[in-house]
């Protein structure tokens, strides 16, 4: 998959994630490579990013296997903007859509 297609909908895919259930870094990555190629490098730049805005927070969970886990979880402005991004995703994806079947006025 073209690189600049995964960067654009890396942010959407890690707040529809989390909309659904708090993840640990490594986790998030497993399940958004279940569907799309990513490597764990470019998921905590971008959560990161996401704490500084306010749209995740963390906290800490004992794990079986040893240390204690981060784990993220959407804060409500968090909820607020995968929603945001998730109508806007769609608009434009009915838009390319509409482009790559040939239909080039809004009216079609």
């Amino acid at each position: 998959m073209n690189i600049q297609f995964k960067k654009g909908v890396l942010e959407i895919c890690v707040l529809s994630v989390l909309a659904h259930k708090d993840c640990y870094g490594y986790e998030l990555v497993n399940e958004i490579s279940k569907r799309i190629d990513i490597s764990e490098g470019t998921i905590y730049p971008l959560l990161h990013r996401l704490k500084d805005e306010g749209h995740v927070t963390t906290y800490l969970q004992e794990s079986a296997g040893g240390a204690p886990r981060k784990y993220y979880r959407l804060t409500e402005s968090g909820r607020k903007e995968e929603h945001e991004q998730k109508e806007e995703w769609m608009q434009f994806c009915a838009s390319v859509n509409a482009l790559l079947e040939g239909k080039n006025h809004a009216a079609d």
